[in-house]
């Protein structure tokens, strides 16, 4: 088990550097600040860019993102653990839900 969270941290650090890396030049995207921020920026841009969150939170709910981020573990293998996913859906339910919630 530890030797799966040290691989996953580090693919998760090599991802983070390498879209640091692409982005030079470019605006860079910032999620707000909060309390599992750490574990979104660096579990969700090891698929895709962070654009996708701010672009569908005026859609998504609590129900949603947590259906969201279980379809990202199991229908695209997303290295995201059970402990992890709580964190994402929890932070994003708090910044990124849209008016109908």
């Amino acid at each position: 088990m530890r030797i799966s969270r040290l691989s996953a941290t580090l693919a998760r650090t090599a991802a983070l550097l390498v879209c640091v890396q692409a982005q030079a030049g470019e605006e860079v995207l910032k999620l707000d600040e909060g309390a599992g921020h750490d574990v979104v920026t660096t579990s969700c841009v090891l698929c895709h860019s962070l654009d996708y969150i701010q672009m569908n939170a005026p859609v998504m709910t609590h129900a949603r993102w947590e259906a969201t981020v279980r379809k990202m573990i199991d229908k695209f293998g997303a290295p995201i653990s059970s402990d992890d996913a709580k964190v994402i859906v929890d932070y994003l339910s708090a910044h990124y839900v849209g008016a109908q919630q």
